[in-house]
């Protein structure tokens, strides 16, 4: 299977989509405005990696309770996950869209502000589900709105995520170090917010496109090919938000920085994001997708070998950056993947892809804190060195799933 930024063909049994040779891809304002909110989603969702030694800190939390905050945050995609599409269909697209938006901001606001265990878990909570009931209404709408050119669309709105999450560390640990403090970072993602509303309030959201296969409805039920790929997406979030949620631990526990510079280390991980995807946006245009997230997980598991095995700050700096090379693409590749292969299910496939990226987050940071209480957290460090085997033998049964559905060619 082939993913169809730049005119390469998706071939399988259910559909048969290349773009137009020598067509144009337009951002227009709403592409704009759908890129501006991807990333302040994924600010907010990646900052509670960086900010949690502090809030440990200050809150006298262990590494499972610690982890309680993502997996609430976890809990939320998933409920959102379950809901998003029926939400879209009862209230309209508009109203998800910014209505996840507005809510995102005023968890993170209750996230700042404070002071007790159980109000920041239940804001992180409150983040999760309409933030990503933003998130759903982002890929479907996006989607729809470009159609053949979906991959583009999505691989780029993917950049500015990355290119956004690289920010949070960076912030949380200048303004920890000039004595601000990290919470002005979760203020001003919603300081953020105001500014794209005001600039974009008119932009007209996509509403649903219904489309039939001559007198009959599309049939709504996803592909097989499509939950093969989902998998592959939920063993790959559960990689990268290991490495997001608990690098900065890692960094400190096992490796012996500072709170501080772990916080601002993690900027490596972030900038490698915004590398790998840009790379990988290039790179699709001339290698298959199947074979593209073959080589991504071969990368991520280079570089975390470096990370864990060698205590060296430098080296493990070095293997944090690999890693993030290696798993930046995991998730933008089958996105859209499964988004192509049902184009005309877009709200359901990806509240579906929500579903297995949040369960995957609830899960897997929760057992590696949970973990570490009893080991170390250079030991439970292991479980992510098992999802990234898992995920390469998941890829390639997908692979070759997808392989044998292709038409034969044509005599």
């Amino acid at each position: 299977m082939r993913c169809i930024t730049g005119g390469v063909t998706v071939g399988t049994n259910i559909i048969m989509t290349s773009i137009p040779q020598g067509s144009t891809f337009l951002r227009d304002r709403f592409t704009w405005l759908a890129y501006l909110l991807l990333a302040y989603y994924a600010y907010l969702q990646a900052a509670l990696g960086p900010l949690m030694p502090f809030l440990r800190a200050e809150l006298d939390l262990n590494y499972t309770v610690g982890g309680f905050h993502f997996s609430a945050f976890a809990l939320g995609m998933v409920l959102a996950g379950l809901t998003g599409d029926r939400f879209a269909s009862r209230w309209g697209r508009t109203t998800i869209f910014w209505g996840g938006a507005i809510g995102m901001a005023a968890g993170a606001i209750g996230f700042a502000l404070a002071q007790k265990v159980g109000l920041t878990i239940a804001a992180a909570f409150l983040m999760g589900f309409l933030g990503t009931l933003l998130l759903v209404m982002i890929q479907a709408t996006l989607s729809d709105h470009h159609g053949a050119q979906r991959a583009i669309a999505l691989t780029e709105a993917n950049v500015a995520a990355s290119l956004s999450a690289m920010l949070v560390p960076i912030f949380i640990g200048l303004f920890q170090r000039i004595q601000i403090g990290w919470r002005l970072a979760l203020v001003i993602a919603a300081v953020a917010l105001a500014l794209i509303a005001w600039r974009f309030h008119s932009v007209t959201i996509p509403e649903k496109i219904y489309r039939r296969q001559g007198t009959l409805e599309l049939s709504d039920r996803l592909p097989f090919i499509y939950w093969i790929y989902w998998l592959v997406i939920v063993f790959g979030v559960a990689i990268e938000w290991c490495l997001v949620f608990w690098g900065a631990e890692y960094l400190v526990s096992a490796v012996g920085l500072t709170k501080t510079v772990a916080a601002l280390a993690m900027g490596a991980f972030f900038l490698a994001m915004v590398v790998g995807r840009f790379s990988g946006s290039r790179l699709t245009h001339r290698f298959p997708t199947g074979k593209l997230l073959i080589l991504a997980l071969a990368v991520a598991l280079v570089g975390f070998s470096f990370f864990w095995f060698v205590h060296l700050a430098p080296l493990s700096l070095i293997g944090l950056f690999l890693a993030g090379l290696g798993v930046s693409n995991l998730y933008p590749l089958t996105l859209s993947l499964c988004t192509t292969v049902a184009p005309d299910q877009a709200d359901k496939a990806s509240a579906r892809i929500t579903l297995g990226t949040g369960s995957a987050i609830f899960i897997a940071p929760l057992v590696l804190g949970w973990t570490a209480d009893h080991l170390g957290i250079a030991n439970a460090f292991a479980i992510v060195a098992i999802l990234i085997f898992i995920a390469l033998g998941v890829t390639f049964t997908a692979n070759r799933i997808s392989t044998q559905q292709q038409p034969a060619p044509s005599p």
